[in-house]
């Protein structure tokens, strides 16, 4: 990447849930450009987001443990603090945007049954940052609606979450601007079903 570019550079929330699965993926990604594939699951996934939101408009906000609040869709978020942009799946806000005491609550959907792992958590921590900079409302925690189980998982922003997050945004960034190819993740039984696989020659 070229040093003239670090002004207009920003990475994306995916980035940061990728590098915590897998680093070489985010590597590859700003690096290696105009190699990754879009897999079934991919085109599977944007499928099930944009039926998603047909049913949370009739959703009760109780799944979120709510009994009140505003509710904002595809959220489009680009922070110059945090050099971090991504497209949030839903915002509550509660009890509402101009009333005293008003918080964020970010919600992603996941067409998953899996228990949220510390890749996910990171995901959902970004959003909560992003928002928190942009829309001036402390976000303390957000949810993981997971597509079929229909069910909401909720994940709490602790400041050891936080933390970890902005040291997370550091360390890709010194990775993208040295170019220098991170190590393989430590659990390469995911390395079977990468569509990066071909690349890591020193894996598999």
């Amino acid at each position: 990447m070229q040093a003239d570019a670090q002004d207009t550079f920003m990475l994306e929330v995916t980035d940061l849930k990728q590098w915590t699965h897998c680093p070489r993926i985010v590597f590859y990604r700003y690096c290696l450009p105009y190699i990754r594939p879009i897999t079934g699951k991919m085109e599977e996934g944007i499928l099930r987001h944009n039926e998603e939101r047909d049913r949370e408009e009739r959703r009760l906000l109780r799944s979120y443990s709510l009994t009140e609040g505003e509710r904002f869709f595809d959220v489009p978020l680009r922070s110059s603090t945090l050099g971090v942009s991504g497209r949030l799946d839903l915002l509550i806000i509660t009890p509402a945007r101009d009333a005293p005491g008003a918080e964020g609550i970010v919600v992603e959907y996941k067409l998953s049954d899996r228990k949220p792992g510390p890749h996910v958590k990171l995901q959902l921590a970004a959003y909560g940052l992003l928002i928190e900079d942009l829309w001036n409302i402390p976000v303390r925690r957000g949810f993981l609606y997971q597509l079929p189980l229909r069910r909401a998982e909720p994940i709490q922003f602790t400041t050891q979450l936080k933390n970890r997050l902005r040291a997370t945004i550091v360390s890709i960034r010194t990775t993208i601007e040295c170019e220098k190819l991170p190590p393989p993740p430590d659990r390469q039984a995911i390395c079977v079903s990468c569509e990066f696989r071909r690349f890591c020659n020193d894996v598999l």
